[in-house]
C-alpha cells in the first residue's frame, strides 16, 4: 500500500514539475538551482540567461556552483584555490550538456570539441559531447581543431582561450614576424 502511494506522489510531483517548467528538469542538475541572480564562479557573468551553455560544478558541502560554459568551469576545475575552494577534492560532481542533445552529462566522461567555428557566451568555448563519435562529427562539420577528454583539457589551453582577442592579436604579430 505504501508502495503503491509513494510511487503515485512521485509521479505527481513529476507530472507538477513538466507542467509548471514546461520540460523535465531533473532534480540533481544546474537547471534545477540556478537562478536569475546565479553567477558564474569565474568571470561573474549572470548565467540563467544562457542555458544552453550552463554548466555545474557541486561540491563536496553541497554548494553549487555555476558557469557560462567550459571555458570558465575547466578554469575554476583546475585552479580551484583561486576560487575560495581548497582543492580538487572538494569538487563532487561535475555537469555539462551535451551540444547535440543538450541532455546533462557527468563533465569528466564527455568528449570536448576545441578550436570550432561555435562561440559560447563568452568567445570561443570548449563544446561538450556524450560520445567521441558526436564529437568527431561537430569537429568536421564545425572545423575543430581537436577532440579532448576531459583530463586532456590543460591549464593553458583554458587560459590561452579565456584570453580571446589578446591571444588573436599575439599570434598576427607574431605571424608578421617570420
Amino acid at each position: 500500500m505504501f508502495t503503491v502511494l509513494f510511487r503515485t506522489a512521485v509521479a505527481a510531483l513529476a507530472l507538477f514539475l513538466v507542467t509548471v517548467t514546461g520540460s523535465p528538469v531533473q532534480a540533481s542538475t544546474p537547471d534545477a538551482t540556478v537562478t536569475p541572480k546565479s553567477r558564474c564562479a569565474v568571470c561573474g557573468m549572470f548565467v540563467a540567461k544562457y542555458k544552453n551553455w550552463l554548466t555545474g560544478i557541486q561540491l563536496a558541502d553541497g554548494t553549487e556552483k555555476y558557469f557560462d560554459g567550459v571555458k570558465d568551469m575547466m578554469a575554476f576545475y583546475l585552479s580551484p584555490e583561486k576560487y575560495g575552494v581548497s582543492g580538487r577534492d572538494q569538487i563532487k560532481k561535475i555537469q555539462v550538456r551535451d551540444y547535440y542533445t543538450m541532455q546533462w552529462i557527468d563533465g569528466r566522461k564527455a568528449f570536448y570539441v576545441v578550436g570550432s567555428d561555435v562561440m559560447g557566451p563568452m568567445g570561443k568555448e570548449l563544446i561538450p559531447f556524450a560520445s567521441r563519435d558526436a564529437a568527431e562529427t561537430f569537429l568536421k562539420d564545425h572545423k575543430g581543431h581537436k577532440v579532448l577528454t576531459f583530463d586532456e583539457i590543460t591549464d593553458d589551453l583554458v587560459q590561452s582561450m579565456r584570453s580571446g582577442m589578446k591571444m588573436k592579436m599575439h599570434m598576427q604579430m607574431n605571424n608578421h614576424k617570420q
